[in-house]
């Protein structure tokens, strides 16, 4: 699917924000963007007064010259980086991107000199950004590990949970009883998320439901665990199942991928008329293969995306679940500044702080008014 260009330009002001100054070539290379159509983004957004650009730079608004020292993407070591805390994301995430901006303005305003480190989106790919950053001598971490798969996710427990320094893991909560249980986290309640999307649904009278979900991230996990716990606990819902929401949404790891049923016929076999699509572009996707099939969103079926980052962009502006990215970010900065400050800071109790999502309701969901499919 070709990148919409507000979610582009959203992961461009994310790393801009998180930078403070950055190259216009190395943006293109860093979010894999051809230079020409970063340029023609970077001078939309500066038109917009979103950004500032001069001279092959781009700066946010209200900056004059950001100092902090802050790592290539890939590979080329920091300048010293002594007081400073890392943040370190995947590439090409925008929904940790917005977690970032949120943690880097709480970092900010306390004055912390911040270094962003970006992952590649190899296995393991999150050690060396640490292991760097650490060397270059920073204070405290914040960090989203991408973890696609459950096992990618245990293979880093055990030297993340011996890092040495105060750590906060955004939008993460590892296993019960792991090595990493007893590290500091915030993250969004993705059952009270699934829960508003199931709720919302039977509310309007369907009963037979379907999550199209990934199966690439603790999240998406959690989602679809979620999702078959509450729907198989309503008594309203006469029907239910969980598939993959596309071919490329899952751990991408041997023997891992599982079939992708046809969206449309499963929803005419089952009479399915209520179905929650996570991410927001695979939801997109799914909505326009259903408008081609001749299933009209909502009439014939109503539609929740989860994540909400451009799910209100589509021809049918999709009713989504909001989780608090940013929040999710200035919570966790706000946590990680609670260790740092002093001696009881850093000797306190854990704390695996969940901030609750909210619903958005928009055009893709309305009543039941008509027979099954």
């Amino acid at each position: 699917m070709r990148e919409p260009v507000e979610l582009r330009r959203k992961r461009i002001l994310a790393v801009v924000h998180a930078r403070g100054a950055v190259k216009v070539s190395s943006l293109a290379e860093e979010l894999d963007v051809s230079p020409v159509t970063l340029r023609r983004d970077v001078e939309e957004l500066a038109r917009t007064g979103m950004l500032r650009r001069g001279h092959g730079v781009v700066r946010p608004v209200g900056e004059a010259g950001y100092t902090a020292a802050v790592p290539a993407a890939r590979g080329r070591e920091p300048e010293a980086d002594q007081g400073a805390v890392a943040l370190v994301v995947p590439e090409r995430h925008s929904y940790l991107y917005e977690t970032l901006h949120g943690a880097r303005t709480a970092l900010e305003e306390a004055g912390t000199r911040i270094t962003l480190y970006i992952a590649p989106q190899a296995a393991g790919a999150e050690r060396p950004q640490v292991e760097r950053a650490l060397a270059a001598g920073v204070r405290g971490l914040l960090i989203a590990p991408r973890w696609r798969s459950a096992a990618g996710e245990e293979a880093d427990y055990g030297w993340l949970a011996g890092v040495g320094v105060p750590t906060v893991l955004m939008e993460r909560r590892p296993r019960p009883g792991s090595a990493l249980h007893a590290l500091d986290s915030v993250c969004s309640d993705h059952w009270y998320g699934i829960h508003l999307a199931v709720d919302h649904l039977v509310s309007l009278g369907h009963r037979r439901l379907v999550l199209a979900a990934r199966n690439d991230s603790p999240t998406a996990r959690s989602i679809r665990a979620a999702f078959a716990e509450i729907a198989a606990a309503r008594p309203e819902v006469e029907d239910w199942s969980v598939v993959l929401s596309s071919p490329n949404a899952g751990p991408g790891e041997p023997g891992a991928r599982e079939p992708v049923p046809d969206l449309t016929a499963l929803l005419r076999e089952r009479g399915v008329t209520g179905a929650v699509l996570h991410g927001d572009e695979d939801a997109l996707m799914l909505v326009q293969r259903l408008t081609e099939s001749g299933i009209r969103v909502p009439r014939d079926c109503s539609v929740v995306a989860y994540d909400d980052v451009v799910a209100a962009l589509g021809s049918t502006a999709l009713t989504a679940v909001a989780p608090p990215r940013a929040e999710i970010g200035r919570a966790a900065a706000e946590l990680l500044l609670h260790r740092l400050a002093d001696p009881a800071g850093a000797t306190g109790p854990v704390r695996r702080t969940e901030l609750l999502p909210r619903l958005e309701v928009r055009g893709s969901t309305q009543e039941l008014s008509h027979p099954a499919i």
